[in-house]
C-alpha cells in the first residue's frame, strides 16, 4: 500500500507540495522526524503518539521514520501533524482504503486526537488549487475560510478516530464541493464610529479624498493639529466600496497568517493605523521566518500613517518598493517570501514640530527646525503621494453644523468612477502604466501646452508628470467626461506639495 501522502508548504505567495514518506523498521518502536522541520514539527510525534492513544488506535510496535520531501527546504508549523498520522496508517496496513490521489491533507492534532486549526489554510487551498489539487482535507474549524473558494473538494474530521474510520469504511470519503459563486455577507460600514460626514468643514480635503478613493491614490494630509486630519483618515474608509469575494480570500488568507482569529473570514476592508513608535519588521514584515506586516496586512485596503516625519526614516523609506509595485519582498538568510501590498497610503503631517506654523496661533519654531521638520520625508517618497491637501482650521460656529452629504452617497459616486475606470483599462487610474497612460489620458493641444509650461516652471520629475495625469483622469471619471479638459487638470496640478515659505 502507498506510504506517503501530501501536504503542502507555503512561502509567502508560493507554495511546493510536501511528500510525506512513512518507514516502518524492526527497532526500538519509536517515531523520528526527518527532513528539515523545526521545533513545532519535531513536536509532532509526541502530538502524535498521544492522539493515537486518545483515539485507542495502536501504534505499530516499530521504528517510524517520517520523511518530509524534498528534504532541503526548511518547515515549520504544526499543520502537518496530521498527514504525518495519516502515513503512519498508511505504512502500517491498519486501514483498507487510500487517500484518493491529488489529495493534499494538513491539520493539527491535539493530544486528545482532536484535529485542530491551522493557519493560512486559504492560502495553502489557493496554492494546492493552482497546482492541479481538487480535494483537499482540512481541520473542521477552517472549513468556514474554505468553503468561500469555488471549485474545490473539502472533507473535514473531526478527530483522529474519525478520519480512521472513514478510510476503514467500505465506502470511500465522501469529499463535499464548494459552490462556484458564493455570496459573501459584507460587512456594514454605516455601524462604523466615525462617519465621513461627521467631520464638519473641510471641503477641499474631502474633495481630495474622494478623488483618491475614486482612483486608488495615496494621500497626504497636513495642518495644524485638531482640524480633523485623522477623523478624516479614518472615516475614508466608509466610502470605498466593499470588498469582492477575490479580495476577501486574499485579505483573510494575508491576516490568517498572524492574526489570532486565524479561522474567520474578513469581509471589510482593513484599515491599519501602525504607531510611529512601531518597527521596521512590523510595518514592512519579517522575522526569523517570514510573516507579513502592517504594509501587506493592510492589502486591498487604507494604511493609515498618522504624523509621517514622526515614523523612524528607514520606515518610511522601506515603503517606495511597495507603492510602486503593489507587493513587497520580505528577504532573510534562510529563506524570502513575496506578499502582496496593494493599499491606499494615507499619511498626516503637522507644519512644524510644534503645529502652529502657517496657522492662527503663533508658532514657536526656529526656521531652521520647521527645514529641518518638513525634510524628514524625503523627495522620492512625496513623490509617490498623487495628492497632496492642506488642513486649515474650521471656525468654531460652525462646529456643530450638520452634514446634509451621506457617506453612502459619496460611496455610490466613488463607485460608478471605479466602475468606468474598470470598463475603459480594466484598472483603476493609479495602476496605469506609463503606455496606459498615453493611451487613456491623452490632453486637448490648449491642456497639453498649459501642462507642459506648468511643469517646466516648477521642475515636476517624469514620476510627478505622469501622477499629475492619473489624477486628471480620475477628476474626469468623476464628472464622467471622455476627454481630460484644462479644468481636470488645474485642478490636479492643485494637489501638489506646496513649497516651504519662511
Amino acid at each position: 500500500m502507498k506510504n506517503q501522502v501530501e501536504s503542502i508548504l507555503e512561502y509567502g505567495s508560493e507554495a511546493i507540495v510536501i511528500d510525506i514518506e512513512c518507514a516502518l523498521s524492526n527497532a526500538l518502536p519509536g517515531i523520528t522526524i526527518v527532513g528539515l522541520g523545526n521545533k513545532s514539527i519535531d513536536e509532532a510525534k509526541e502530538r502524535i503518539r498521544n492522539a493515537f492513544n486518545a483515539s485507542k488506535i495502536k501504534p505499530p510496535r516499530k521504528k517510524i521514520t517520517i520523511n518530509l520531501s524534498p528534504s532541503d527546504i526548511p518547515k515549520e508549523g504544526s499543520g502537518f501533524d496530521l498527514p504525518m498520522a495519516v502515513a503512519i496508517l498508511q505504512a502500517s496496513e491498519m486501514i483498507k482504503n487510500r487517500i484518493p490521489n491529488k489529495t493534499l491533507i494538513m491539520g493539527e492534532l491535539g493530544l486528545d486526537g482532536s484535529i485542530k486549526p491551522i493557519r493560512g489554510v486559504i492560502g495553502k487551498i489557493i496554492a494546492g488549487k493552482r497546482l492541479g489539487y481538487k480535494n483537499f482535507i482540512i481541520p473542521p474549524a477552517n472549513s468556514k475560510q474554505a468553503e468561500i473558494i469555488p471549485n474545490i473538494n473539502l472533507y473535514c474530521p473531526d478527530n483522529l478516530s474519525g478520519i480512521f474510520r472513514q478510510l476503514n469504511d467500505i465506502h470511500p470519503i465522501n469529499f463535499k464541493p464548494t459552490k462556484e459563486n458564493l455570496n459573501i455577507s459584507i460587512a456594514d460600514y454605516e455601524n462604523n464610529d466615525i462617519q465621513f460626514n461627521d467631520v464638519v468643514g473641510q471641503e477641499q480635503a474631502k474633495r481630495a479624498l474622494l478623488i483618491s478613493a475614486s482612483g486608488h491614490h495615496n494621500i497626504m494630509l497636513s495642518g495644524p493639529p485638531g482640524t480633523g486630519k485623522s477623523m478624516l483618515a479614518k472615516a475614508y474608509i466608509n466610502i470605498l466600496p466593499p470588498l469582492n469575494n477575490n479580495e476577501i480570500l486574499e485579505v483573510t488568507h494575508i491576516h490568517s497568517l498572524v492574526s489570532k482569529n486565524y479561522d474567520g473570514i474578513i469581509t471589510k476592508r482593513p484599515l491599519r493605523t501602525p504607531h510611529h513608535s512601531s518597527s521596521q519588521i512590523s510595518i514592512v514584515g519579517g522575522g526569523s521566518s517570514p510573516k507579513p506586516g502592517e504594509i501587506s496586512l493592510s492589502h486591498n485596503g487604507v494604511l493609515f500613517l498618522d504624523e509621517l516625519p514622526e515614523f523612524n526614516k528607514q520606515v518610511i523609506e522601506a515603503l517606495r518598493q511597495p507603492l510602486e509595485d503593489r507587493k513587497i519582498t520580505v528577504a532573510r538568510a534562510k529563506d524570502s517570501a513575496i506578499f502582496p501590498a496593494k493599499f491606499i497610503l494615507i499619511a498626516t503631517s503637522n507644519p512644524c514640530p510644534c503645529g502652529y506654523f502657517g496657522s492662527k496661533k503663533e508658532c514657536s519654531c526656529l526656521p531652521h527646525n520647521i527645514i529641518r521638520y518638513q525634510n524628514k520625508v524625503s523627495g522620492p517618497i512625496v513623490d509617490r503621494f498623487d495628492l497632496y491637501v492642506g488642513v486649515d482650521e474650521v471656525e468654531h460656529s460652525k462646529l456643530l453644523q450638520k452634514n446634509s452629504v451621506k457617506d453612502s452617497n459619496l460611496n455610490n459616486i466613488v463607485n460608478n468612477a471605479r466602475t468606468i475606470q474598470i470598463n475603459r483599462a480594466g484598472k483603476l487610474n493609479n495602476e496605469l502604466s506609463n503606455k496606459e497612460i498615453k493611451k487613456y489620458c491623452q490632453l486637448d493641444k490648449e491642456s497639453k501646452e498649459f501642462f507642459d509650461r506648468a511643469a517646466e516652471k516648477l521642475l515636476l520629475s517624469a514620476r510627478s508628470y505622469m501622477k499629475i495625469l492619473k489624477v486628471s483622469r480620475t477628476i474626469a471619471d468623476l464628472e464622467k467626461s471622455d476627454q481630460i479638459t484644462l479644468a481636470h487638470v488645474s485642478e490636479a496640478m492643485q494637489y501638489r506639495k506646496k513649497d516651504i515659505e519662511i
